[in-house]
């Protein structure tokens, strides 16, 4: 099919990134996604394959040893990545998502040390979400004490992606006041640190080889250098810009799925005969294609324009919102109707489509629902128009 950024006005270091993404994903993802998630194989090789090629954690700053590139450049690579495979997608991306509390916030000997890991190949986990605390961030409960050079944790996180391959983690926690904002604090905790206890993997529905699971911290000590930025009270800034960086990769995954689930019903549109002529000939086939095209590229150009945004050093917490909310939609809504293009076959685990829509269903929920997007973006344009209490 035509290239995704012939229209979009995508310059040609861009292009090239994107056929690099494309070319990779066509010859390690496609091939192996279908074994990845029956098996829930966490795919080590293929990520190290990816990392040498230069197409992950990108937006590290090349002091720390990134590849300093643009949020552009980011969502354009991971559209790909989600075409190829959006388990693939989600594990190389909760890296970025813990890396981006550092890079805002973290000192520079932090930056050096803990991005720096992550460029020499390391794996790092977002630790923020919590049994009773998931959209509502000011809900969590986990305790970071401060005793003498040393911060004694206490707490259990949940649904935390790539938890047991991690190396580090970035977690959220409160550290005294009765603030639920200004008590939040961000520290990085070594996984191998004594006290850190990594759950089971949790069985999900789609997804499979991206590895989530649960992680308790008891009584694990800290140094007082861990607390990241090097002062308290940070956290909640610190997570919120994590979210609006990540969100745009977010859904970039997911739309990168959707033209995935799109491009093999396409396919088979044109092989599959009824009526003694392929489906796609008929109007009530071509139109739901002709729907999931448009619907893939108006989330394409949300997705651009919340990284244009970001790039431009603006915030952009109501562009990431848009973009995720309605990349996760569209998404679950164009693997579903390419399931009903592939009939029969569609409902089959020997086919891509039920894979592809078992692994859309997830945008919608992690990084921030579909409702809570929706309750953002209503926030943001109440401020824009000067009417919020």
């Amino acid at each position: 099919m035509k290239k995704n950024g012939d229209n979009v006005n995508l310059n040609e270091g861009h292009l090239m990134l994107q056929d690099l993404a494309r070319e990779f994903a066509d010859r390690e993802l496609i091939p192996n996604a279908e074994d990845w998630d029956r098996n829930g194989t966490f795919p080590a090789e293929a990520i190290q394959k990816a990392r040498d090629l230069g197409i992950l954690n990108c937006t590290i700053p090349e002091k720390y040893g990134g590849m300093g590139l643009s949020f552009m450049d980011e969502v354009i690579i991971n559209e790909e990545l989600g075409r190829g495979d959006p388990g693939f997608a989600t594990i190389t991306g909760v890296t970025m998502l813990a890396c981006h509390p550092v890079v805002y916030a973290g000192t520079e000997e932090q930056k050096n040390e803990f991005l720096g890991r992550i460029c020499d190949g390391q794996i790092s986990a977002y630790c923020v979400t919590e049994p009773g605390a998931g959209s509502d961030v000011k809900a969590i409960q986990t305790t970071a004490k401060l005793e003498d050079d040393h911060y004694r944790i206490n707490g259990s996180k949940m649904w935390i992606g790539g938890a047991g391959y991690a190396d580090w983690f970035y977690v959220l926690a409160r550290t005294g006041g009765s603030d639920p904002i200004k008590s939040l604090s961000g520290f990085i905790v070594d996984s191998d640190t004594p006290g850190v206890i990594i759950g089971k993997k949790e069985d999900k529905m789609g997804q499979r080889c991206s590895d989530t699971r649960s992680v308790v911290f008891n009584d694990v000590v800290i140094p007082k250098s861990n607390l990241l930025g090097g002062q308290e009270g940070g956290g909640w800034m610190q997570a919120m810009v994590a979210f609006d960086r990540s969100r745009p990769m977010l859904a970039s995954h997911a739309v990168g799925n959707a033209r995935g689930a799109m491009e093999e019903a396409w396919g088979y549109a044109n092989q599959r005969q009824a009526f003694s002529k392929p489906i796609i000939e008929h109007q009530s086939i071509s139109f739901m294609l002709a729907d999931m095209a448009t619907k893939i590229e108006a989330a394409r150009l949300l997705v651009h324009k919340s990284a244009s945004k970001l790039d431009l050093g603006e915030r952009a917490t109501l562009e990431s919102a848009h973009a995720k909310r309605f990349a996760a939609d569209i998404g679950m809504e164009v693997a579903t109707d390419a399931v009903q293009i592939f009939g029969g076959y569609g409902y089959s685990e020997e086919f891509p489509a039920a894979r592809r829509m078992r692994g859309a269903k997830i945008y919608q929920i992690f990084g921030g629902t579909s409702q809570i997007q929706r309750m953002i973006i209503t926030r943001e344009i109440q401020k824009s128009r000067g009417e919020t209490k």
